[in-house]
């Protein structure tokens, strides 16, 4: 095992937790779809996490994989983890009670949801700068598109502009999803 298999089993069971708690919401609300008002803008907020996640662990074997290990990448790696996994584990509520509306669950949640990735990424990006300037390589900068989607996103009252800003992200990833498919 590699310092990068190390580093990446240790972060990477706490990103499919979160991934997995994301799950289990989406079940549980299925499974109570009759009783209770799913709509679309929690199950929105989730695709968006489980595709930014995704994008953190692909991020991490292109920044990461030929580092050395130590115990900062490990730490760090953790912490980008964690919020991961507090952000996941707010997306859907923990008790489902007939007659709620998730909407009502997202109203409450979404901002915080959204900074907490917000904040995952900004940290995966000032990393990505440390690497990229150890190493001397240039390096494409995506903070500018981060910020002005997730931002106005996290603080709307407006469904539109939720739902447009968070649509674009997703579909930014899905494309990188395929163009990284064809590229290999």
């Amino acid at each position: 095992m590699d310092a990068f298999d190390f580093f990446n089993s240790f972060f990477g069971l706490v990103l499919g937790l979160s991934v997995t708690v994301m799950a289990t919401g989406l079940a549980t609300a299925i499974q109570h779809r009759r009783t209770i008002e799913i709509g679309y803008l929690t199950p929105l907020l989730a695709l968006f996490i489980g595709l930014d996640i995704a994008n953190f662990w692909a991020s991490a074997w292109g920044t990461f994989r030929n580092l050395p290990f130590s115990y900062g990448l490990l730490t760090g790696g953790l912490s980008i983890s964690l919020i991961y996994f507090i952000a996941a584990s707010l997306v859907f509520p923990h008790l489902i009670k007939d007659g709620i509306s998730l909407d009502d669950h997202f109203w409450m949640n979404k901002k915080v949801v959204l900074l907490l990735s917000f904040t995952a990424n900004l940290l995966i990006q000032i990393s990505t700068i440390f690497v990229a300037l150890s190493r001397g390589v240039n390096f494409e900068f995506s903070l500018g598109i981060l910020s002005l989607l997730n931002i106005p996103a996290a603080f709307t009252r407006r469904q539109i502009v939720f739902c447009c800003a968070i649509g674009l992200y997703i579909a930014i990833y899905i494309t990188f999803a395929f163009v990284s498919v064809l590229a290999s």
